[in-house]
């Protein structure tokens, strides 16, 4: 498993312009380095997941054991054997299990047919081809074990055209309605071009992954690691080698609460409504007390007005002073009790209406993400002028960058309680759930606020902000997190 806490001396090597210092994805993998406690993590932190990663050579060797296993137990040819685990999610046990109680019910569902007796070749040397019309001589004639006869460069042409489509494991017979499949040995036979078999292979073992519940290719762009786990949970992966994180379950950017369902229609509903959205949520709004225009510049929601001071929440616009406890109404939506016997105009206006409240918190918070990764590179100017005129050293300021990425992780989990939220049905668990993710928005924002006036901050009281703030997250998870 990956450790979440960079170095302290990584950011030592950072200059002022470096902004992959601070990637908010990077930030899960928190580990207190003084806790000198042997802790079980799968017992103590809801989104353990263990996993490795592992090369292309180490998954052809995995994939080549259940081969192995599977053709040695039945005593059938690894070509069909990988047949066999494509098909049953390559469960070697399963498919002995199913083999043995009728073969030839296991072949049919796996689109292979059992073996039949060759239709015996008249005595003519010669054979008329379905597909080209072409007479052949008769051993150039080929057929699998539906014994439907083809000659050998319609077979050529077959294999060259499906695989220029991108198919390899779904290849099959040419006849008409036929869907017994070409095992592996049977196309390599007829591939002559290099580069045709290379592609074949290499489509095969994506396949092979794709199909194989334990592993995942990462989504990272031109990475060739495949992750392997032997649960599939809705957990988060991150790649060794391009330090991708996404959802194990579902290759989506990691989602936690919402599980890879909910994510799902989260986001083609975002497709299809965002620009409406956009456009009634504007970029900028009024102090409620001066009216002058503000624009948004900082991650935090506690906004205060450049000309009056007035202190208030930048999502409902309330008084700041009182928010503290009418924070759970801010982030809660209302819902419109009578709304069922209303107009069907007036339930459309409602729909919008709740959509739009929960897809501007989800939008707040990824861009409050975006704008707390300029304010740490900021901070890390200051601190270096700071450093420079011996203020401290970069050790002694190690602290705000540890906040700056649990920040960065509770608001990244918040983002993702919305639409969690907005397709949870009302009832008490419901109003449990948006009681805590209150809680954790306003520790989240109180910890925001602080970490940008971090030269007034005092360290222990950041410090106490971290951990109620994340220990607020870690309960909504455990609470929430269903996998």
């Amino acid at each position: 498993m990956e450790t979440d806490y960079q170095d302290a001396d990584s950011d030592m090597d950072c200059s002022d312009n470096d902004n992959e210092c601070f990637d908010v994805y990077d930030y899960y993998n928190v580990v207190d380095d003084n806790d000198m406690e042997q802790i079980d993590p799968s017992q103590t932190d809801p989104e353990h997941f263990a996993y490795d990663c592992l090369t292309e050579v180490e998954v052809e060797q995995l994939l080549n054991e259940s081969v192995a296993s599977l053709s040695n137990s039945l005593q059938i040819t690894p070509s069909l054997a990988k047949v066999l685990l494509h098909g049953h999610c390559w469960s070697v046990p399963n498919i002995v299990m199913k083999y043995r109680e009728n073969a030839s019910n296991l072949l049919i569902s796996s689109k292979i047919k059992p073996p039949v007796t060759p239709t015996p070749i008249p005595c003519s040397r010669y054979e008329t081809c379905p597909v080209c019309v072409t007479q052949h001589m008769s051993e150039k004639f080929y057929n699998l074990s539906c014994a439907h006869m083809f000659c050998k460069d319609c077979w050529i042409m077959h294999f060259e055209v499906q695989i220029n489509q991108g198919i390899s494991t779904a290849i099959s017979c040419m006849a008409k309605d036929c869907e017994v499949l070409a095992p592996e040995d049977f196309v390599l036979k007829h591939l002559i071009k290099p580069n045709l078999r290379e592609k074949y292979q290499q489509f095969t073992f994506q396949d092979h992954v794709k199909s194989h519940p334990q592993l995942r290719f990462c989504p990272g762009p031109n990475c060739q690691v495949v992750i392997r786990s032997n649960e599939a949970k809705a957990k988060r992966a991150v790649c060794s080698q391009c330090k991708t994180a996404f959802c194990f379950k579902c290759g989506m950017d990691y989602h936690a609460p919402t599980d890879c369902q909910i994510i799902k229609k989260w986001l083609t509903k975002c497709a299809d409504d965002s620009e409406t959205a956009n456009y009634i949520s504007a970029h900028t709004k009024d102090c409620p007390k001066c009216n002058i225009c503000i624009e948004k510049n900082g991650g935090c929601n506690h906004m205060q007005c450049y000309h009056c001071k007035h202190d208030f929440c930048w999502m409902c616009l309330g008084d700041w002073k009182s928010h503290g406890s009418e924070y759970y109404e801010c982030s809660r939506y209302k819902e419109n009790p009578n709304i069922a016997h209303e107009s069907v105009h007036a339930q459309a206006r409602e729909a919008l209406k709740k959509y739009l409240h929960y897809y501007e918190r989800w939008e707040n918070h990824s861009k409050s993400l975006k704008l707390e990764a300029e304010t740490l590179d900021k901070l890390r100017l200051k601190i270096n002028q700071k450093v420079m005129a011996n203020l401290g050293t970069w050790i002694d300021w190690q602290y705000l960058f540890v906040a700056a990425n649990l920040l960065a992780k509770c608001r990244y989990t918040l983002q993702y309680t919305y639409p969690y939220a907005y397709f949870m049905e009302p009832g008490p668990r419901k109003e449990l759930f948006e009681y805590q993710q209150a809680q954790l928005e306003a520790e989240i924002e109180n910890l925001s606020w602080k970490i940008e006036r971090a030269e007034t901050t005092d360290r222990g009281e950041l410090e106490n902000q971290m951990d109620i703030a994340e220990k607020r997250r870690t309960t909504l998870l455990k609470d929430f997190l269903d996998v």
